[in-house]
């Protein structure tokens, strides 16, 4: 995969940005450590292999770059099926349900609300302070998502990728693919401070909104068991 500086030369990271990224790091720092040791105790306990996950994903103008997760999946698992059902929500339009929903077999125990809860994706603020990511900002996809993208959908491209962004907090899983990307252009037109500090206090009330949601799911009647994860930046088969 070529990388758009052809096509989209991206926009410049405003310095507001990576002071906002930075300083948001240190000043949660003494909450971030106890969790993210949580985690990884957590994760050791219930099954065997590496604490982190790591996945190639694709970034500012197409470049790829090595996104760190921590691992909520058994070793050795298959993901084959995840670009089918990639495809199929693409190509459908239909909402991108996450495809644990259903229940997986593969995921380790507790893993499901480590995604619920995000903190699967603490690692990613490796990935912000080295500049691949931002707190705010679109997902960054998968390299094989990247080949159904349209040309007019190259322009989410042209900012830094986030943790969480305007599409992870205006419905998510509840909306389209069409939707998400919409939204991501959106943001990067519009993106300001105010905007980026609005979408971060937006994000807790929806990760406690995912957590209830998984918790009525579990609740409710058992759903039939899908072949593969949704194509959340923390959904990704592997991990």
């Amino acid at each position: 995969m070529n990388t758009l500086n052809h096509v989209i030369p991206g926009l410049q990271t405003p310095p507001w940005k990576r002071v906002l990224d930075i300083g948001f790091i240190l000043l949660a720092l003494p909450l971030i450590l106890p969790l993210a040791l949580f985690t990884c105790a957590i994760i050791r306990l219930v099954s065997k292999g590496p604490i982190l996950f790591k996945q190639e994903r694709v970034g500012l103008r197409g470049e790829k770059f090595l996104c760190l997760k921590f691992r909520t999946m058994f070793i050795n698992t298959n993901p084959s099926s995840h670009e089918g059902h990639l495809q199929h929500l693409i190509e459908s339009n239909t909402p991108m349900t996450k495809m644990d929903t259903g229940g997986d077999k593969r995921i380790i125990p507790f893993g499901v609300i480590l995604r619920a809860t995000g903190l699967d994706e603490l690692p990613q603020l490796i990935n912000v302070l080295q500049g691949d990511m931002s707190l705010v900002g679109p997902r960054p996809c998968l390299p094989y998502e990247f080949k159904y993208y349209r040309p007019d959908q190259y322009e989410r491209f042209s900012v830094v990728p986030g943790l969480t962004g305007l599409w992870q907090v205006s419905g998510k899983n509840k909306t389209t693919f069409k939707e998400m990307i919409r939204l991501d252009i959106d943001y990067s037109r519009r993106r300001s401070l105010g905007l980026d500090l609005k979408i971060i206090f937006k994000t807790i009330p929806t990760l406690l909104g995912q957590v209830m949601d998984t918790q009525n799911k579990k609740a409710g009647p058992k759903a039939l068991p899908m072949e593969e994860e949704s194509i959340l930046p923390a959904r990704v088969a592997n991990h």
